[in-house]
């Protein structure tokens, strides 16, 4: 993943996990996968496969494709289930017994900020729960797919659907318990993987399933969605479509990652970001000092990913390529100084202590002092 946008409101309740509106460029998925269900000239694949970076809106196609296959008047609203027949009613509650989701943890339960870039929420991205869910909540284990078996195998149930997300987090032993399911289809059993790392997943998983082509936007289309979404602002200042762009191009053409980082506390500090690491190489200001006065600005996890944002353009024009921000001045400040790559590589790694340390309690004030010590010395 909150406070999610759709295209000019608010999610707010779990039923809208099932129900909210198609994204534009999800449009002629939509279409052919309905149309192969409700004309029967094709079945539908065993096993899907929705992949590839965060903020494409994988998990809204997903959910919102469950619920209109699971919908007992699907023949009667092709654009989406129906909100109001009994298996809607079962989803908003939360109760469908045609639906089983591994891990527990990610049973759309909600809205949650951190997780605008899926449109979707769910417990594993609640920053109410972000303390009790850790990547070991997420871990899809052998025994949860044994668990599984009875529901798929019960036969005669009509349709039933498990989807397992973060997919990649399954252990070699859960993924080949899973692979006897994937090589023996059974009648109106579906299953759905949602993976943001595709990569990590077995080669032999992959070949038993048919990707969802979602990873294709129009920037046209990516343009016109992210400026609707934000109402032709970013923090209140008007925005211009070479800001736009911008973010995209830094989403890595993601829209929704796109409108979660225009609203994200830290973007409009990254040049601030850039002063006060010319303060602190200069001397002019010390690391704790640095530390107290960012610690009043943003949360530590917020100035790690602003700290990404400015690493990653920083590499890019060390490296003599462009730099990805045109808005702060970034350039003008390296062709007076270039940190060493490995002064780069060293506080990239810091970055990622950070953030284990944050996992295991660390308090926020000596992960920030850190952080500033090595940002000094870049």
């Amino acid at each position: 993943m909150s406070d999610m946008m759709e295209n000019k409101g608010v999610v707010e309740t779990t039923d809208s996990m099932y129900f909210a509106p198609l994204l534009p460029w999800q449009q002629e998925l939509w279409s052919q996968l309905t149309q192969r269900v409700l004309t029967s000239q094709q079945s539908l694949p065993h096993a899907l496969l929705a992949a590839g970076m965060q903020g494409m809106g994988k998990r809204a196609f997903v959910w919102r494709f469950v619920a209109w296959l699971l919908c007992h008047e699907r023949d009667r609203h092709p654009t989406g289930a129906c909100t109001k027949c009994e298996s809607c009613q079962w989803l908003k509650s939360g109760t469908h017994p045609s639906l089983q989701v591994l891990p527990i943890a990610c049973m759309p339960t909600g809205v949650d900020h951190a997780d605008n870039t899926e449109k979707l929420s769910s417990k594993a991205t609640d920053k109410k729960n972000a303390k009790a869910v850790s990547s070991s909540t997420l871990k899809i284990k052998v025994d949860d797919i044994r668990a599984l078996q009875p529901f798929i195998y019960q036969g005669g149930q009509g349709m039933r659907i498990c989807v397992l997300d973060h997919a990649e987090q399954m252990t070699v032993a859960a993924a080949n318990a899973l692979l006897k399911t994937l090589e023996e289809p059974q009648a109106q059993v579906h299953l759905f993987l949602m993976s943001d790392a595709p990569a990590q997943l077995l080669p032999t998983i992959k070949s038993r399933v048919q990707q969802l082509a979602l990873q294709t936007i129009e920037s046209t289309v990516a343009v016109d969605y992210v400026t609707q979404a934000l109402g032709h602002t970013i923090n209140r200042e008007a925005v211009s479509t070479a800001a736009i762009e911008q973010l995209i191009q830094l989403a890595n053409g993601a829209p929704l990652a796109a409108i979660a980082m225009a609203q994200a506390p830290w973007y409009d500090k990254r040049a601030l970001w850039l002063t006060t690491w010319q303060a602190l190489r200069s001397g002019k200001r010390s690391s704790v000092a640095a530390s107290d006065y960012w610690q009043n600005q943003l949360d530590v996890k917020e100035f790690i990913q602003l700290s990404e944002m400015m690493l990653l353009d920083l590499r890019r024009v060390c490296l003599g390529l462009s730099a990805l921000q045109n808005d702060v001045n970034l350039t003008a400040i390296l062709d007076v100084y270039q940190p060493a790559d490995s002064g780069l590589v060293a506080f990239a790694s810091s970055l990622q202590e950070g953030k284990t340390a944050l996992q295991q309690n660390v308090q926020e004030k000596f992960v920030y002092d850190k952080l500033m010590q090595e940002l000094a010395s870049l």
